[in-house]
């Protein structure tokens, strides 16, 4: 069966005119210059010192480029791509059309597999016969956590970095790509070897903990809960301390693999 969710925490901005795709390839953490129309990619807007400003699904469109992100920072997108907009001619605006993830299966012509994980989701943007919501937030939730995937709920804007949240292994970041805001930061992160902590799935008994809680290996602070449902949980934890007696709210906890590289 396939299972439907239309994702209000999603909205929309439209990027057009015949700057767009050099615009955009000057900013981003992923390269935008060859989208074609229909293509969806995943990548980000960073700030100059390489933290996450926004997560984004990037969408090829016959004379545009659609913006996925959370609907609670697309104003504040709109308003920082305008900052950046300088002489390029483009146009920025909010789009008005809904954000939909379909499992395991398309359920017609014109959806996108997510980027993120293969086998994950389909996707699409403004759907011309949009299916019947079979499904709600929490069912995806556990989808993609099944996946071990973050997403806008796991990720602390401004504070984060794109590779402990595992933007390298979900196809978030073009490492081959020229200059994009953050590029710096990024690129030592990885090639040195500087990435100390990541998103990793944890497991437990009962409810999810708050986001935030604290989760200890022993005496010692291992990391942090982000996003949970019954049982499973994403977690930003230190690599060296994923292993041993961990707990969360007093209850073991047992730690997943990060995602492959």
């Amino acid at each position: 069966m396939t299972i439907c969710v239309r994702l209000t925490d999603r909205a929309l901005v439209e990027v057009s005119g015949e700057d767009r795709l050099a615009f955009l390839q000057g900013l981003l953490s992923q390269s935008v210059e060859d989208l074609t129309p229909g293509e969806a990619r995943y990548g980000a807007l960073l700030t100059p010192q390489g933290r996450l400003l926004f997560d984004l699904f990037i969408i090829g469109r016959p004379d545009a480029v659609w913006l996925d992100v959370a609907a609670d920072r697309r104003d504040e997108l709109v308003t920082r791509l305008k900052i950046y907009k300088l002489r390029s001619r483009v146009d920025i605006r909010p789009l008005d059309a809904g954000v939909w993830t379909c499992w395991p299966d398309a359920p017609g012509p014109g959806w996108v597999a997510d980027p993120r994980r293969e086998g994950l989701a389909w996707r699409a943007w403004g759907p011309e016969s949009p299916p019947a919501e079979t499904a709600g937030p929490v069912d995806w939730r556990r989808r993609r956590l099944e996946f071990g995937v973050g997403d806008a709920e796991d990720f602390d804007f401004d504070r984060d970095y794109p590779v402990e949240l595992n933007f390298d292994r979900v196809g978030g970041i073009d490492f081959a790509k020229g200059c994009f805001v953050g590029q710096e930061t990024t690129s030592r992160m990885k090639r040195r070897g500087q990435v100390k902590t990541r998103l990793v799935p944890i497991r437990f008994a009962g409810p999810p903990p708050a986001r935030g809680s604290e989760v200890l290996n022993g005496a010692l602070r291992a990391g942090e809960v982000r996003s949970g449902v019954e049982g499973l949980a994403l977690a930003l934890l230190r690599l060296d301390r994923i292993d041993g007696a961990l707990t969360v709210d007093w209850r073991a906890v047992s730690a997943g693999a990060p995602l492959p590289g």
